[in-house]
C-alpha cells in the first residue's frame, strides 16, 4: 500500500507547488555553500512555483551583488543539494535572521484570574468524570489566561 504523503507530494508537484523538502535542503546547505559572510547577509525564504529560490538580503546592494553571482552560487548549491538545486535565484532586500539566532518560543507562565478560574469551572461542570473535568477546567483556565495576555489585557 502506498503512503498518503507520497501521493499528496506528487499531486502538489503536478499542480506546480514546489516540494517543501527542497527548501529545507537548500536552507540547511546555504551557510556551507555560500560561506558565513554571505549567509549573514542573505537567507533563502521560499521557492516559487517556477522553481526560483527567493533569497532575502540585508540591503539592495547585497541583492545586486549576489544576483551578479547567481551562477556561481547555484553551482555551489548544486554540489551541496543535488536535485534540490533551484532553477534560478532571485535576491531582494528583506528580513534576514541573525547568525545563530534561535527564536524565543517560550512564553511566560500565566496565572488565571479568579474570574477565569470560575468561567473554566462553569465550562467543565457538566463533565461527569472528575479527572477529565479537572483536566478540562485547568486547560480552559490556561486558555482564558493566554487569551487575556495575547490581547494585552
Amino acid at each position: 500500500m502506498e503512503r498518503l504523503d507520497g501521493s499528496v507530494r506528487r499531486a502538489l508537484r503536478g499542480a506546480g507547488v514546489p516540494d517543501a523538502g527542497a527548501l529545507a535542503a537548500v536552507t540547511r546547505a546555504w551557510p556551507g555553500a555560500v560561506g558565513a559572510g554571505i549567509a549573514r547577509a542573505a537567507w533563502p525564504q521560499r521557492i516559487g512555483r517556477d522553481g526560483t529560490l527567493h533569497v532575502t538580503t540585508v540591503s539592495s546592494t547585497w541583492a545586486f551583488e549576489l544576483q551578479r553571482m547567481e551562477e556561481e552560487i547555484r553551482g555551489k548549491l548544486a554540489g551541496a543539494v543535488g536535485d534540490a538545486t533551484p532553477g534560478a535565484l532571485r535576491f531582494a532586500p528583506g528580513p534576514v535572521p541573525s547568525p545563530g539566532a534561535e527564536p524565543d518560543l517560550t512564553r511566560p507562565e500565566l496565572s488565571p484570574t479568579p474570574a477565569e478560574e470560575a468561567e473554566a469551572a462553569g465550562l467543565s461542570a457538566s463533565i461527569a468524570d472528575p479527572e477529565l473535568r479537572d483536566a478540562v477546567r485547568r486547560a480552559a483556565a490556561a486558555s482564558l489566561a493566554r487569551d487575556r495576555a495575547d490581547r494585552g489585557l
